[in-house]
């Protein structure tokens, strides 16, 4: 499963200097943050909507769909911002063995 991640990050990474004519990452990226966390926002939105079909009998196709939207677009803003998907992950597997209500706690 890690290796998806980084390989579309290495992918994300290397079209942030693509011309914006020729790639939708170098696109978002010459729209700036702004525009990229509108589309996170707008994805995120759409998942949301999309759970609740899928609770009130849908299909899951959709649920895959938008929540593959909302991956890829969270990807393209950390990669924005000079973050990986490891951090992420790394910041995942610390919370191993944690409560959840322990390590929300953590955080003040």
């Amino acid at each position: 499963m890690n290796d998806t991640l980084t390989k579309l990050a290495a992918i994300i990474e290397q079209r942030k200097s693509a011309s914006p004519d020729s790639s939708y990452v170098a696109k978002l990226h010459h729209a700036g943050l702004n525009k990229i966390l509108e589309k996170v926002g707008e994805e995120a939105v759409e998942t949301i909507l999309a759970a609740r079909d899928v609770q009130a009998g849908a299909s899951r196709e959709q649920l895959i769909n938008e929540t593959a939207d909302l991956w890829f677009h969270s990807l393209v803003m950390l990669a924005h911002l000079d973050c990986s998907p490891a951090e992420v992950l790394a910041e995942l597997e610390r919370r191993f063995g944690m409560s959840g209500l322990a390590e929300k706690a953590s955080r003040g």
